[in-house]
Formats: C-alpha cells, structure tokens, sequence
C-alpha cells in the first residue's frame, strides 16, 4: 500500500467518523434545548467536533500533497 493509498483510506474514514460525530453533536444541542441532556455535554460534544474536523482537514491536505 502506498503513502498516497493509506492518506485515502485514512481520509475516507476520517470523513465517516465526522458525519458520526456530527450526528451526535446534534443530538445533544437538541437535547440541552429539551433540557434533557446537561449543558456541560455541549461542551465536550463541540471539542469532539472540532477535533474531528481538524484532523479532517489534515487528512485532505495531506491527501492532496501526495497527489503532487
């Protein structure tokens, strides 16, 4: 497998666990809105998003910098 195949494979699957985590962040401002989940939780739902979403955007450009 090459450098540039795993940047793919990793990508591809960062991509999925960003649609999960997403999910769940929105699940949980849903239910901090029906005072059903604590408000604390927001806080740690949105550090997992974020996080997601940054190791998301070094997988693409990583991705992208071996295609040249």
């Amino acid at each position: 497998m090459s450098l540039k195949n795993a940047a793919l494979l990793a990508l591809i699957g960062m991509i999925l666990l960003t649609v999960l985590v997403a999910a769940s962040f929105i699940s949980t401002v849903l239910g901090v809105m029906r005072d059903v989940v604590p408000a604390v939780a927001l806080l740690t739902s949105l550090v997992h998003v974020f996080t997601s979403l940054s190791v998301l955007v070094f997988f693409y450009v990583f991705h992208r910098a071996q295609s040249q």
